[in-house]
């Protein structure tokens, strides 16, 4: 919000332009003691001396107290409450001293003033006018306490002498006829100010009206000789002398063959961009920064991103509020082939524009730094400081004036420069990207290409820098049509080299970044991990991974990403993670890693997460990955709950999919042990689609090796995907080679898994009789291998085949002989699917209460062990039952929080849930229909 407050007359407050209504003496007097220490603070024991005069009163403390909370209620009702800030021992107002007029006065006169001094006539007239404009009638009229008095009579004081020193320049540049008009009525007021009634006979004398002059002298003379008992000056009386005798020193000075102000303002903006496009959220934000707010601006983000053109683009749109002028100053603290500026070399570049130069530039940089502050305390002024490295380089450059403004562009945040405020600047969007593409190569071509643009757009990632040389290669080549473009980049190993053209090219751009942190002693770790980390394909970096990536320490790790995302060569991607651009990305593959390192590296970053899925698999599905089949080199996470592990899988869900096909196409040996986790982890949330590629090519692995124990266990894992997606033929022919590969694996007991998801293949094919027969033989199994585990999963599946066949009374039986195994088992997420299939029973029964109850159970156990499916398919039959019993408000909300799971778990869209809620009764989706 920007707030106004006006006291140069009639009190006005403003907040966005919208009249503030603050009623009341004390809430006056408050506000106004506040508005004239703007920015400072005010002990509430002045509040007291000022605006109630000392009270004796036991409650005065309190009363401040009240009266401030008045206030911050009005204020809040324009949402800033917190305009007035507690302090220690006091209040403060929250405002920059400009948004007061009675600071804002005081500060153009001082400017003016000093532009007077130096010559400069045109800048001191314009600021000596903004300075008077100000005022609207007597200061402060609206608090009548003798603090307000005596601040009135020190502002009229130095309103009549800003107004004289104004006369006194208009009269040197020979205004001097409007100087006698105003002059008159000036003079009239105040009867006894000599300087004044001299301006005004000389105005009067060289408007040839020296007997009105001279009666002005008389006129004065005789006031304060009546008044005072005093003769006028001695000043006075030589003008007195020399209209009488029509001196000629009192003629206007001839006007010089040239009279430029002695200082030009700098106007050192580069030409804006042509093409530029977009960033209206930006723009709007910069330029309240420059007009109101904020002293420094820090625009950051990566090399390439815009952060130059965006400043300049702003810079041009306001400069003219600026009337001591815009200096520009490339630091090159990123440019390519070049040094950045010495603090020093910078310093010398504002001082020439201020108009030193020469031996007038102090050598020592603490002086030449003290030199520019005093140059710019005053100063309204503008100043773009571009591609600034770090804090060091730029901190000695920010001007001492208040109203100056300073326009930042880096690649680190510079987070602790004082009074800074970030800005964040990242890609394009799709739409922007396309915008700024048409304007470089023209609207035609990409109007006749839309979706070769989009994927030109897409493969620049946003970047203006890409896409304006992309755009300058279609421009310099137009036999090439967009489309060729777009395959030339979409080779990777080639982008880099297309995306550089004349002077401009994205890798030198990031080279920079690189090499500048190979340089600093803090640097030398991240500089070295961002090879390390284009070794791998992972979405995210986490600092655990990175850790094992590059075998130290996670802290180590963690600083060393943070040094790398301060660099901008990594970005966040929430909390704790962190990703590349895919344009940087494909700068740290380029990097040279010895074969030795970039394998060992790899391997561990592999085994991390073979050892932390296995973990996470223990905690959420009760130990079904057998860790002496896929050992672990690394202990991986610490994950200590199912919570924690249901977590882990969530925020690693795409890290999981890309190390297994990173461990398939390096044929690295945790391949298969990595896809076998991942399918335990998926299969219980329903992310069955992406399970299919990586099983099958961990499976490929697995048959050239004749790995005959491996492939069982991924076929088992792809034939329960295949039955999940409704593919039941697909899955039975997975299962049975499954069965043949434990055969030739010489371990037949082994084979109670493949025989059991066999069973439920057959139920949901209507082949009963095959799924009593493969369920048999595993039951079998189970009673040799007595896992009682095992054989809880076995009866729970007979139960569906029981009910099915209209079998109902064994059906409720087995289904509670199946709960009671899992219940000593004692494993929460097998104990809901165990109530899940008792409420089958009693469903098919027409046991209807029974089986409401046994649902809600089943739901809320299933609920505790984690994300499932099953939760989704128990309240789905839940919501069946509860209609069957007449009470369809409660089975729609059951099918509702169904079909949320199964949005969230992406099996539905958000449109096909629509039209199933749209439906009376809604048909069963999809997703439910493949589940038991």
């Amino acid at each position: 919000m920007r707030l106004e407050i006006r006291c140069l007359g009639p009190w006005e407050v403003e907040a966005d332009g919208v009249a503030v209504k603050v009623a009341g003496v004390r809430r006056i007097g408050v506000l106004a003691r506040l508005a004239l220490a703007a920015g400072q603070p005010v002990p509430a024991d002045r509040l007291l001396a000022d605006v109630w005069e000392r009270s004796s009163a036991v409650t005065a403390a309190k009363q401040v107290h009240i009266v401030v909370s008045k206030l911050r209620e009005t204020f809040a009702l324009h949402g800033r409450a917190e305009i007035i800030q507690t302090v220690p021992g006091g209040y403060r107002l929250v405002v920059e001293p400009d948004h007061v007029d009675a600071h804002a006065f005081t500060r153009l006169s001082r400017q003016a003033r000093a532009a007077h001094a130096e010559g400069a006539t045109a800048t001191a007239d314009a600021l000596f006018r903004r300075a008077l404009g100000l005022w609207r009638g007597p200061a402060l009229a609206e608090v009548d306490t003798p603090w307000a008095k005596t601040e009135a009579d020190r502002l009229e004081a130095e309103r009549l002498s800003v107004l004289e020193d104004h006369a006194e320049l208009r009269l040197a540049a020979g205004d001097h006829r409007a100087v006698a008009c105003e002059l008159a009525a000036h003079v009239r007021a105040h009867p006894l100010r000599e300087r004044p009634a001299a301006q005004l006979m000389l105005a009067l004398y060289r408007d040839a009206r020296a007997s009105e002059a001279l009666e002005v002298y008389h006129r004065l003379r005789r006031v304060m000789v009546e008044e005072l008992g005093i003769e006028p000056g001695a000043e006075l009386c030589r003008l007195h002398q020399a209209v009488l005798v029509k001196d000629p020193v009192l003629d206007l000075a001839p006007a010089p063959q040239a009279t430029p102000d002695r200082r030009v303002a700098p106007a050192e903006l580069p030409a804006d961009t042509r093409a530029f496009t977009a960033r209206a959220a930006e723009i709007e934000r910069l330029h309240a920064d420059l007009v109101n707010a904020a002293a420094v601006t820090v625009i950051n983000g990566p090399g390439g991103i815009g952060k130059s053109a965006l400043a300049v683009h702003v810079a041009h749109a306001v400069a003219r509020r600026f009337t001591d002028g815009v200096i520009y100053v490339n630091l090159h603290g990123s440019t390519a082939g070049l040094d950045p500026l010495t603090p020093i070399e910078a310093l010398r570049h504002l001082l020439r524009s201020l108009g030193l130069d020469g031996a007038a530039v102090p050598a020592d940089p603490e002086e030449a730094a003290a030199r520019y502050r005093s140059l710019t305390a005053t100063a309204n002024l503008m100043v773009i400081l571009d591609n600034a490295r770090d804090v060091r380089q730029v901190r000695p450059l920010v001007p001492a004036g208040q109203g100056c403004r300073v326009l930042v562009t880096s690649r680190d945040p510079l987070a602790t420069l004082d009074n800074a405020r970030p800005l964040r600047l990242g890609g394009l969007d799709d739409t922007a990207a396309a915008t700024l593409l048409a304007r470089v190569v023209g609207s035609d071509r990409v109007e006749a290409e839309p979706r070769a643009a989009e994927e030109i757009a897409r493969l620049c990632g946003g970047f203006p820098l890409a896409l304006r040389i992309a755009g300058a290669r279609l421009v310099a080549r137009p036999d090439w049509s967009l489309s060729d473009l777009a395959v030339r980049l979409a080779d990777a190993t080639r982008r880099l080299d297309l995306l550089e053209y004349a002077d401009l090219a994205v890798r030198a751009g990031i080279a920079v970044s690189h090499q500048q942190l190979r340089e600093e002693p803090a640097g030398r770790d991240a500089a070295r991990l961002l090879a390390l980390l284009g070794l791998v394909d992972l979405p995210t970096h986490t600092a655990a991974a990175t850790a094992a990536l590059a075998d130290w320490s996670e802290r180590r790790a963690e600083a060393a990403l943070e040094h790398l995302m301060d660099a901008r060569l990594l970005e966040t991607a929430g909390p704790g993670r962190y990703r590349f651009h895919d344009l940087v990305g494909l700068y740290a593959r380029e990097q040279d890693v010895p074969d030795e390192e970039r394998a060992g590296a790899v391997a561990r970053l592999l085994d991390h997460y073979l050892a932390t899925a296995r973990r996470a698999s223990a905690l959420v599905n009760g130990g079904s990955v057998d860790a002496s089949l896929f050992p672990a080199e690394r202990p991986g996470e610490e994950l200590a709950t199912p919570a924690a592990a249901n977590d882990w899988v969530e925020r690693e869900r795409d890290n999981l999919l890309a190390a297994v096909r990173q461990a398939a196409r390096d044929a690295d040996s945790s391949t298969a042990g990595l896809a076998h986790c991942v399918q335990w982890l998926f299969d219980r949330r329903g992310w069955f689609a992406e399970l299919v590629e990586v099983s099958e090519e961990a499976l490929r692995l697995a048959r050239e090796e004749e790995d005959w124990t491996t492939q069982a266990y991924l076929l088992q894992g792809l034939g329960s995907v295949h039955q999940q997606l409704g593919r039941f033929q697909k899955c039975v022919s997975h299962l049975e080679e499954g069965l043949a590969c434990w055969d030739r694996a010489g371990l037949p007991d082994r084979k109670a898994g493949i025989l059991n998801d066999l069973g439920t293949s057959y139920t949901m094919m209507g082949r009963y009789d095959d799924a009593l027969a493969a369920l048999g033989s595993a039951l079998a199994i189970t009673g040799r291998t007595r896992r009682r585990d095992h054989e809880a999963y076995v009866r729970n599946n007979r139960v569906h085949v029981y009910y099915r066949q209209g079998r109902y009374e064994k059906a409720v039986g087995e289904a509670r002989h199946a709960l009671a195994l899992a219940e000593e088992v004692g494993d929460t997420g097998d104990l809901g699917v165990a109530h899940d299939t008792l409420a089958d029973a009693y469903r098919a029964r027409g046991m209807l209460h029974e089986a409401i109850e046994a649902y809600r159970h089943a739901i809320r156990l299933q609920r505790a062990a984690g994300p499932t499916v099953g939760v989704a398919v128990s309240c789905w039959w839940l919501g069946r039952t509860l209609f069957d019993l007449g009470r369809p408000e409660e089975a729609r909300e059951s099918w509702r929080q169904s079909l949320e799971i199964l949005r969230e778990a992406r099996l539905l869209t958000p449109a096909e849930v629509a039209d199933h809620l749209a439906q009376p009764v809604p048909d069963t989706p999809e997703p439910i229909r493949n589940q038991l």
